[in-house]
């Protein structure tokens, strides 16, 4: 009767072995815990840990695991490997004997019925052990899978399927955790340890190292072996993770395309050489910049037709206290960066052209409780100039006036039209909303300025490597075509900047380029973007913290980087052309003249959108104004700027410290200026430099009587020092 049971048991598991899985279909079913994140060159670039249950690897071929292991493993587990045709009757018939006389055998369990227990769930271990039933069930699949693989494959799948230590699954992740080392470079005291895991996966280190030198032993016949150094490696080993969760050149890019849940072994749009560079160019120039308390930086490359992401580089890595926060998605004021999306507006709605004169000089803009005067960054007031001039040189005052045309509400409408998810409103902004207020990510900054790459169509970007057969994604019309081709050109002409950044700068490159740059309130942002006539290139510099830099400006923060990648670009794809002018562009000589009939500023051919365009601009003469005072009498002498009630917004591209407020005054005789009762100087111009608070400015006479007094309140940044109480006539 037991024999009938014994046969029909036998004759169950024969049925089940017959249900094994051959050796490609194992190999086809593994899943590493890890992704792969592959360049559009089919490079990796980034190795991902996307599953947190188990540890494992890729799929080792034999030929990848050193042989010192591979030995290890057969005479720790299976001496009578490459003999036996799956189950070793020698070993089964010395264990049953030693239970007999209850002696202390190895077992009889091979590495082919570990395997069979490793790709058949019914086969599998468990925690009381297996019955006799199952057990010869295991012994059945181990003859039927030694018949139907090869031996060879048979060592390779289990290696790659036998858990090791805690989650760690396969050789693979065993030795880049433990020995920080790929398989196949391990030597024979770290493959007597990983042999000995087999056994004990989970025993302490002196008991793995105990089992291990016993290994080492059979490795090295009639050698000495040095357990004490063995034990010392295995303390070691075991509490060593040397396998991050990530591990490449895109860490911030990796966890966006993973997000898509991209289709197995497609590859993402980033250039693996253009990454390496802009990484490594990104950390260069912060290193020069350390000592200006400059410690993080983004930069990201899209391609203009496509959309595709050619680089995306989320921080500076060592180099940052925040080496984990995406700088290509973090929320950061972009400073004069929105002002070429300001003057499209404006061109598009044709109250301006790039020929129209605008009065650079003191602004005293009314916004809610006061005045909003902002100021340029270099403390000058040009006069009048043409909108060319006032956007390349990114003159300020200019670009509120040009604001205050379309209205804070119209642009912040543009804005987000352009992808700029802005909360809030134009009128929460106000008409600082010219200068950069609002947060905005840098990819979709970038996104914008490509935008005008593209004549005013924006379109989604794409973090997958496209078809090239595939047509181009759709886009929608978010700004005139004619306006944005105005812009580009505007922002490609190096001689309409040279007023703010002077001649050779490094904005300026050997091939057809826009650019612009921006810096944003007290010095905590700093960006360039721009682009050719293939791509666009934005990069940010500041600090991930919010603390502001220390004397970074435009020319000497993202610009270099920003020109350093494209001169890469360029230097491998050819020269960037200027673009067509498309419809309803039409160009015309205009010259410029002052109320006196003298030159504003040269005579040049200019773009206009159609019917726009005129051959001359010029100022008329101003009327002269007589002011009287509430009894119909002249006054002796008054304070004509600022006006009473004005607001100082510190420009946010001005380090406080460098800023100025100009008192002015009209009358005779000798004018002196004292602010908060204090003397600060005298003279019918006086710069102050500005602290924030609420004060009183007198403009008095030789003997102290007051003329005229008006109240001012300065906002923004907070200055660093008290300000000298005396300041300079001009």
């Amino acid at each position: 009767m037991r024999r009938a049971a014994v046969v029909l048991c036998m004759a169950l598991a024969a049925t089940s072995a017959l249900a094994l899985p051959a050796f490609d279909e194992v190999r086809a079913q593994w899943r590493s815990s890890e992704t792969q994140v592959l360049s559009r060159e089919g490079e990796v670039i980034e190795r991902v840990r996307t599953d947190a249950s188990v540890r494992r690897g890729r799929w080792l071929q034999l030929a990848e695991v050193s042989p010192a292991l591979r030995r290890a493993l057969v005479l720790s587990e299976d001496k009578r490997f490459y003999a036996h045709s799956g189950v070793d009757w020698a070993a089964v018939s010395a264990a049953a004997w030693g239970r007999l006389w209850h002696e202390r055998t190895r077992g009889a369990s091979t590495i082919t019925m570990q395997l069979a227990g490793l790709i058949d769930d019914d086969l599998a271990l468990r925690g009381g052990g297996r019955s006799m039933a199952q057990k010869l069930e295991q012994a059945v699949a181990a003859q039927v899978l030694d018949r139907r693989w090869r031996k060879d494959e048979i060592l390779e799948a289990y290696l790659n399927l036998v858990p090791f230590r805690g989650e760690l699954v396969g050789i693979d992740a065993l030795s880049r955790t433990l020995f920080a080392k790929a398989a196949h470079g391990l030597d024979a005291q770290e493959s007597a340890l990983a042999a000995a895991l087999v056994r004990a996966p989970n025993a302490r280190p002196r008991l793995v190292a105990q089992r291990a030198c016993g290994v080492l032993r059979l490795m090295r016949t009639g050698q000495p072996v040095d357990c004490a150094a063995l034990e010392l490696l295995a303390e070691g080993a075991l509490r060593r993770r040397a396998w991050p969760a990530s591990d490449g050149i895109a860490p911030h890019f990796a966890r966006q395309w993973l997000r898509g849940q991209p289709a197995e072994g497609a590859r993402s749009a980033l250039s693996a050489p253009l990454q390496r560079f802009a990484q490594a160019t990104l950390v260069r120039r912060l290193r020069e910049l350390a000592g200006r308390n400059v410690h993080d930086g983004a930069l990201v490359v899209l391609d203009n037709a496509s959309g595709e992401v050619l680089a995306w580089v989320g921080s500076s890595g060592s180099l940052s206290d925040a080496a984990e926060v995406d700088g290509v998605l973090a929320l950061r004021q972009p400073g004069s960066t929105l002002k070429p999306f300001l003057y499209a507006q404006a061109i598009a709605q044709k109250r301006l052209t790039a020929a129209s004169l605008i009065e650079d000089s003191p602004a005293q803009i009314a916004a809610g409780g006061g005045l909003y005067i902002p100021q340029n960054y270099d403390l000058r007031f040009k006069g009048w100039v043409s909108v060319r001039t006032a956007l390349a040189a990114s003159l300020n005052v200019p670009a509120v006036r040009t604001l205050v045309m379309v209205t804070p509400d119209a642009f912040f409408e543009q804005l987000r039209m352009l992808g700029m998810g802005l909360p809030e409103s134009g009128g929460y902004y106000g008409y600082s909303l010219a200068l950069g207020s609002p947060e905005v990510r840098l990819l979709d900054l970038a996104n914008a300025y490509r935008a005008l790459a593209s004549g005013g169509v924006l379109a989604p970007v794409s973090l997958q490597a496209l078809d090239a057969q595939a047509p181009l994604p759709r886009g929608q019309r978010v700004l005139d075509a004619a306006a944005a081709f105005i812009v580009g050109d505007i922002l490609a002409d190096a001689n309409a900047r040279v007023v703010t950044f002077g001649p050779a700068s490094v904005l300026d490159t050997r091939f057809w380029s826009a650019v612009k740059t921006g810096t944003s309130k007290d010095m905590r942002d700093n960006w360039a973007l721009g682009w050719s006539g293939r791509y666009t290139v934005g990069v940010w510099v500041g600090n991930a913290s919010g603390a502001p830099m220390h004397d970074v400006s435009g020319t000497s923060g993202a610009a270099p980087i920003w020109a350093d990648v494209m001169r890469w670009l360029h230097a491998r794809q050819g020269s960037s052309s200027a673009p067509t002018p498309p419809a309803g562009v039409v160009q015309q000589p205009v010259r410029f003249a002052d109320s006196d009939g003298g030159a504003l500023e040269a005579a040049r051919s200019e773009w206009f959108v159609q019917g726009t365009q005129q051959a001359v601009f010029a100022l008329q003469r101003p009327a002269t104004k007589v002011v009287q005072a509430g009894g119909g009498q002249a006054l002796s002498a008054r304070i004509t700027a600022p006006a009473d009630g004005t607001i100082v917004a510190l420009d946010p591209d001005i380090p406080p410290e460098s800023q100025r407020l100009f008192f002015e005054a009209s009358g005779q005789g000798a004018l002196h200026w004292r602010i908060d009762g204090r003397s600060v100087g005298q003279g019918a111009r006086l710069a102050w430099l500005p602290w924030p608070g609420q004060h009183r400015v007198q403009l008095v006479d030789a003997g102290g009587r007051v003329l005229d007094e008006v109240g001012v309140q300065v906002r923004g940044a907070a200055a660093k020092r008290q300000p000298p109480q005396r300041g300079g006539a001009q």
